[in-house]
């Protein structure tokens, strides 16, 4: 890739993906200015106080802010004036229907129009539906500023590894103009990795597609762990053996309550309205997506059997409750998701987890919070692992026997080693696991 380095761009939006983009372009040279309307975001991060859980990310900011490479500021009015590039990364919420609400994107493009200089480029890397940079330069309505689709790839929890070691770039450009499309490209040149220039309803597919085929993967593993739990066949073994095949792949095969979070949920029923507005039916995408909330009902039936068959009443100790390990965000949890089925039906929950250290109203209902694993156990008639935290593997399981009121444990991510809980006389279920089988990596060691 050529290089262009020292580009001014504003990046609007410091959220996940609009914080790891400015402090990740500012690390790369350029002079970045990152918007927020959120006051106290905004003075946080200029005192060089990371506002997201993320590794690396604090080191970056207080880099950028030292080297004067990185501004924060109030508002996207005040950071675009003098601005190369203006890449846009607002909310894109699931609304009402399914589909992405676009009213956040929209106001901001209201709100910026008339103060673009003349030459610069706007890039959408907000995961937009197909369309939406059509849509944006029409609402923009200016010959001298182009419109760019630029998708963010992000994991949480590795997001400014996967920002400085991307699998790939996508840039999307209309009539795949190479003009605004490598301007874009440029601002990654001291990054050693392929560059995808298409147009831009393509490069939108590609975001959606990508997402939505993951969602897709873990659907079909939690349905293939159901149905090892029927034949007695372990779902550790088959994913291992699954994932040998280089066809195949090694990632995105482990079973769980369910797969949630800020993108997969609401990626995956925008391209369903978004197929189905085109007249498509995309039965797979929708069988996917009831699969994952057939998999909650499944975890749910689990503890309830492990109580007696009756939850109202039932004290249940919860390990995690963010949607990952590795991360605080509790958007769109399937932990949060088993546990509101579990409240439903009348249980008194008590959660730890190492990223949630206070109640979040509107979001932890129904959950008591707690400073520790093991006061989560408390009195508890069972424990249930939702998020894979791996300190929950190092957790005396001895010591958990001891305070729990119950004999069950219930491992949602087949985190824990079985023999491991089983010997502490608890009671373990895995998902698709035989709980009288030693663990996988037990069997590949023996194996030489």
């Amino acid at each position: 890739m050529s290089a262009m380095f020292g580009t001014k761009v504003a990046v609007i939006g410091a959220g996940y993906v609009g914080l790891t983009t400015a402090a990740c372009l500012s690390s790369l040279g350029h002079q970045v200015v990152c918007a927020d309307v959120d006051r106290e975001k905004v003075d946080a991060l200029s005192r060089g106080e990371a506002t997201i859980r993320e590794p690396g990310i604090c080191e970056l900011v207080v880099d950028g802010l030292a080297s004067g490479r990185l501004e924060f500021v109030l508002g996207a009015s005040a950071a675009v004036s003098e601005a190369s590039v203006v890449i846009l990364c607002v909310p894109t919420p699931m609304g009402a229907t399914g589909a992405a609400d676009l009213t956040t994107l929209e106001f901001v493009v209201a709100e910026v129009r008339e103060l673009l200089p003349p030459g610069c480029v706007v890039v959408n890397k907000s995961t937009v539906p197909v369309g939406t940079a059509a849509r944006v330069a029409k609402l923009i309505d200016r010959a001298d500023v182009a419109v760019v689709s630029n998708p963010e790839f992000l994991r949480e929890g590795a997001a400014v590894h996967d920002f400085l070691n991307p699998d790939r770039i996508v840039v999307g450009s209309a009539d795949r103009d190479p003009a605004p499309a490598r301007r874009v490209a440029d601002l990654y040149g001291k990054l050693d990795t392929s560059v995808l220039v298409t147009d831009s309803a393509s490069a939108e597919m590609i975001k959606y597609a990508s997402n939505c085929y993951l969602a897709t993967r873990l659907s079909f593993v939690n349905t293939v762990a159901e149905l090892c739990e029927y034949l007695d066949a372990s779902i550790d073994d088959v994913t291992l053996g699954m994932g040998y095949d280089q066809r195949i792949g090694k990632s995105f095969l482990r079973p769980g309550p369910g797969w949630g979070g800020s993108c997969l949920p609401k990626d995956t029923f925008a391209l369903l309205r978004t197929a189905e507005s085109a007249g498509s039916d995309f039965a797979l995408l929708r069988a996917a997506i009831e699969t994952n909330l057939k998999q909650q009902d499944l975890v749910v039936d689990k503890v309830r059997k492990a109580v007696g068959g009756e939850l109202a009443g039932a004290r249940i100790g919860l390990l995690g409750l963010t949607f990952k390990a590795g991360t605080d965000d509790l958007r769109d949890s399937p932990a949060l998701a088993v546990a509101g089925r579990l409240a439903a039906e009348g249980a008194e929950l008590f959660g730890y987890d190492p990223g949630v250290h206070a109640p979040v109203p509107g979001v932890t209902d129904g959950v008591r919070i707690t400073g520790t694993a093991y006061h989560a156990a408390d009195g508890a008639a069972a424990i249930v692992l939702l998020t894979e935290w791996p300190e929950f593997r190092a957790l005396d399981w001895a010591r958990i026997a001891d305070r729990l009121d119950g004999r069950s444990v219930i491992d949602t991510r087949n985190l824990l080693d079985p023999l491991v809980v089983a010997g502490t006389g608890l009671s373990y279920q895995g998902i698709g696991r035989p709980a009288a089988l030693p663990s996988t990596g037990d069997m590949v060691r023996r194996a030489g």
